[in-house]
């Protein structure tokens, strides 16, 4: 039987979230219908939008449901670039951000010719306020986007005060709050405070299957004050922000996940936190020489990012793998790519040691058993590799 710790790439389905799914496939009818089916399943849909938006403390007209973080993501800097920009400016790009948000900024000055504004990261993975908002405040910034929390280093970064950089330089800010929900506080009114109208935290993203929810459902909340571009046209649902037939099953699977989360999170973030420490102390004991990276205590409960100097991740990935044992190198989206971490890079680290390191991610199945598991074969398969 597999020992799952890569619960940041996917988390297993929850049975509640699964029974809330396949109730609400149950709903005949199209929510874009003016029938009595179709207004029965809107309630349904603006039912799943208004708890969801409770959740994140946000307006339910605010949440534009997703095909999940990706989309998300896409939505939101590529609307917010074509609203804004006008083709040209910059944007703000911290440099440990997801993979979603990286490629796309990519894209978008490869194809639409924007500049990019890097933001370096310190030395335990955090966006600095300071070095974050002299970016902003460079001239002919079009928008700016951060991590929450981040994916690899579990590293969590000061979002309010982010976003009051932002605003005071009245600058749109998307923030990426993939990795954080349900594990810290997520706020978007309150991350918002009093920024001026299409400044500061405009934009936050959320994907499902981080929660226990199917995989292809997400949502992106949208400040209602703000101009953003959609990515697709034809039908003007969800403030013609995102056109298409809505999900409302998968939407019904979202926010029942998110709520779930919510009201666990402090408990469960203790319980993890409490695993998470207990396994660091007796690998020190057993295994020196591994490092842990990112912030040692303002960081995610449940993911830990080692160092293990001498040994490549992919080959330890490989004999964990071997002992039944899930773990991974960095962000599932570049697995089966064999290179370096470039939030370890981004951090100070060498390229040999951007190529040394494992991400271990608990979540809400994740026993002591487990970490067990892990620390019976993590010293064995390390010193297979490093004699």
């Amino acid at each position: 039987m597999t020992v799952y710790l890569d619960h940041a790439a996917t988390t297993p389905l929850r049975p509640e979230v699964r029974d809330a799914w396949l109730q609400a496939h149950e709903t005949v009818g199209n929510a874009s219908s003016i029938h009595g089916a179709g207004q029965a399943a809107r309630r349904v849909l603006e039912d799943a939008r208004e708890r969801l938006a409770a959740v994140l403390r946000a307006e339910p007209i605010e949440v534009v449901f997703t095909s999940g973080g990706t989309e998300s993501i896409g939505l939101a800097l590529q609307g917010l670039w074509r609203a804004r920009s006008q083709g040209q400016g910059a944007v703000v790009l911290p440099d440990g951000e997801h993979h979603a948000v990286l490629d796309t900024v990519a894209w978008l000055a490869s194809h639409e010719s924007a500049r990019i504004e890097p933001v370096g990261l310190d030395e335990l993975g955090r966006i600095p306020v300071s070095s974050f908002a002299a970016a902003v405040e460079t001239a002919g910034v079009a928008l700016a986007t951060a991590i929450v929390a981040g994916n690899e280093s579990g590293t969590i970064n000061d979002a309010p005060a982010l976003a009051a950089a932002a605003a005071a330089a009245r600058v749109p800010l998307h923030l990426d709050a993939v990795a954080a929900l349900g594990r810290i506080p997520v706020t978007f009114a309150g991350w918002r405070a009093d920024a001026p109208a299409g400044s500061g935290l405009v934009a936050l993203s959320v994907s499902g299957h981080k929660l226990g929810a199917p995989v292809g459902t997400g949502a992106l909340v949208v400040s209602r004050t703000v101009a953003l571009e959609p990515l697709l046209h034809g039908g003007g649902q969800q403030r013609g922000l995102r056109a298409g037939t809505q999900d409302l099953a998968g939407a019904v699977a979202l926010a029942t996940a998110a709520e779930l989360a919510e009201r666990e999170r402090e408990g469960e973030s203790a319980r993890l936190a409490e695993l998470r420490d207990d396994f660091l102390s007796r690998l020190r004991e057993v295994l020196p020489e591994a490092l842990l990276l990112g912030d040692p205590r303002d960081r995610l409960p449940g993911t830990i990012q080692l160092l293990l100097p001498g040994a490549a991740g992919e080959s330890l990935l490989f004999l964990l793998d071997q002992h039944g044992i899930a773990v991974s190198t960095g962000s599932a989206c570049q697995a089966g790519v064999a290179e370096p971490s470039h939030v370890v890079l981004a951090m100070g680290r060498s390229e040999t040691e951007a190529r040394q390191v494992l991400r271990i991610t608990l979540g809400r199945t994740t026993t002591g058993d487990d970490l067990d598991a892990l620390l019976r074969a993590l010293p064995v398969a390390y010193r297979r590799l490093v004699r």
